[in-house]
């Protein structure tokens, strides 16, 4: 046999073999392929992840700068490392995380409030007077406001260097886009609301509970387009009522009624029985006409009554004994407003009429606000006016000015003859974006503040120059 003969039987004897080996090289290519593409898969997927955790340590690093994010960072936190120990469902993970940590960078509750101090000169404290006034701390306040889910929170304390006090805490439910049901220290709904003034005395209503009062309940609110309804039932003060847990009755923001002045206790004594609002209702409706994008007006009426209970009476008021731990009467009120608005203009004007029903002599009632006791006829009748001017500026850091003339009457006092009368004529300074300045000048008659009392008869006319300035933040 020739040579080329057996070199062709040779070939074929080895064709399978060569064949065989070729597939398997071919095999081994592909699976290096498919190893490649995982390979290059997995690195992928490694960078997405780390670059995922650069943003999640950037935002918890950022949340950590808030110490108000803490409580859901740690929870952000332990999630990343249960997605990161895991391989499957690494991204899904990563992105509720990631939606998780955006909501807490976007955290619902506000934390805002505000640092006020004070100078004021008046001619019915000698000591002032020779001082050419006197420049003091005000308030420091925290406001809370915000919407987690659907619940609404709102709160505001208050610190003074002589107390502290709560002035509202609320959490609420909007069942519709009018109707808001609110819980907790709740505002008392009556007369121009949020307040029947300008200044920062506020008006007389004030000072006898019928302006920006505030007492333990449920209030009801419905706002529409052209009406306002309002229905609140409170339980008792915001503290808690005659026995409430508080050391000092008279550590308030609101003037509520805590005690009946006895026969011979004077303006500011200690309430011979101590009382406590129970059991109020207060009940407010307004229509709204609007004339144009600039003029508006609301005209309402307004009522509330309560009960009153008492606690222990002191030894040495024995005539009042029979009279401890039981309801000692009632008190009514009822007030017709109306709140008119043109531009820069606003004109308030009110009558408020209250009644107080008690079962033993009295000399009116004590009122507790700002840590003292302040007697209160138990019937009068009160008129407001109000006018302010506002206008937008460019001086420096100041961008508005608001003037404004504030008067208010208490007449037809249930055992008085002289009324009580107060005039405050101020402007109102807004500059910098958060500070906020009350000029006044107060001049008034049987006043609390400006050297008088509601309760009593031949009181001098005082005059107060006032200056309370702040930062709202």
């Amino acid at each position: 046999m020739s040579k080329g003969w057996i070199l062709a039987a040779s070939v074929l004897a080895a064709s399978p073999a060569i064949a065989a080996a070729q597939q398997d090289e071919q095999s081994v290519q592909a699976e290096i392929e498919m190893l490649k593409k995982k390979l290059s898969e997995l690195e992928q997927r490694l960078a997405e992840q780390e670059q995922q955790k650069e943003k999640m340590k950037e935002r918890h690093q950022q949340m950590m700068t808030k110490k108000e994010y803490q409580g859901e960072t740690k929870k952000g936190k332990s999630g990343a490392t249960r997605a990161n120990s895991a391989d499957s469902g690494v991204h899904a993970k990563l992105a509720k995380l990631e939606e998780k940590t955006e909501e807490n960078q976007n955290w619902p509750i506000k934390v805002h409030g505000a640092v006020r101090f004070q100078y004021e000169y008046n001619n019915y404290d000698s000591d002032n007077e020779n001082r050419t006034g006197d420049l003091d701390f005000d308030i420091f306040r925290l406001n809370f406001d915000g919407e987690i889910g659907d619940v609404i929170l709102s709160a505001e304390y208050r610190w003074f260097h002589y107390m502290d006090v709560v002035k509202h805490a609320w959490f609420g439910y909007n069942f519709t886009d009018e109707w808001q049901a609110q819980v907790g220290v709740v505002k008392v709904p009556f007369g121009n609301m949020p307040y029947n003034s300008h200044s920062y005395f506020f008006n007389s209503t004030f000072y006898v509970g019928l302006e920006d009062e505030h007492d333990n309940g449920v209030r009801v609110l419905y706002r529409g387009d052209d009406w306002h309804f309002d229905i609140a039932y409170h339980k008792s003060d915001e503290q808690g009522g005659v026995d409430g847990s508080t050391s000092d009755r008279t550590a308030r923001y609101n003037y509520d009624t805590v005690g009946i002045r006895l026969p011979g206790q004077g303006a500011y004594d200690q309430p011979g029985v101590p009382i406590g609002e129970s059991n109020s209702y207060a009940l407010r409706a307004a229509r709204i006409f609007t004339f144009s994008e600039d003029e508006n007006l609301e005209v309402g009426l307004s009522a509330q009554g309560n009960n009153f209970y008492s606690g222990a009476v002191a030894d040495e008021f024995a005539s009042a004994q029979q009279f401890a731990n039981q309801n000692v009467g009632n008190r009514f009120a009822w007030g017709v407003h109306g709140n008119y608005n043109n531009g820069p203009w606003n004109v308030q004007l009110q009558y408020a009429d209250y009644d107080y029903d008690l079962k033993l002599d009295n000399r009116g009632v004590y009122m507790g606000a700002y840590a003292y006791y302040d007697a209160i006829p138990t019937e009068a009748k009160i008129y407001t006016g109000n006018v302010a001017y506002t206008k937008s500026v460019d001086i420096g850091p100041i961008t508005s000015l608001t003037f404004y003339n504030d008067h208010s009457i208490i007449t037809d006092k249930a055992g008085y003859q002289d009324d009580t009368w107060m005039n405050v004529l101020g402007v109102a300074v807004a500059a910098g974006g958060g500070f906020y300045t009350y000029v006044d000048y107060v001049r008034a008659k049987n006043q609390p503040f400006i050297g008088g009392n509601i309760a009593t008869d031949g009181g001098e006319v005082n005059d107060r120059f006032n200056i309370n300035f702040g930062y709202y933040f």
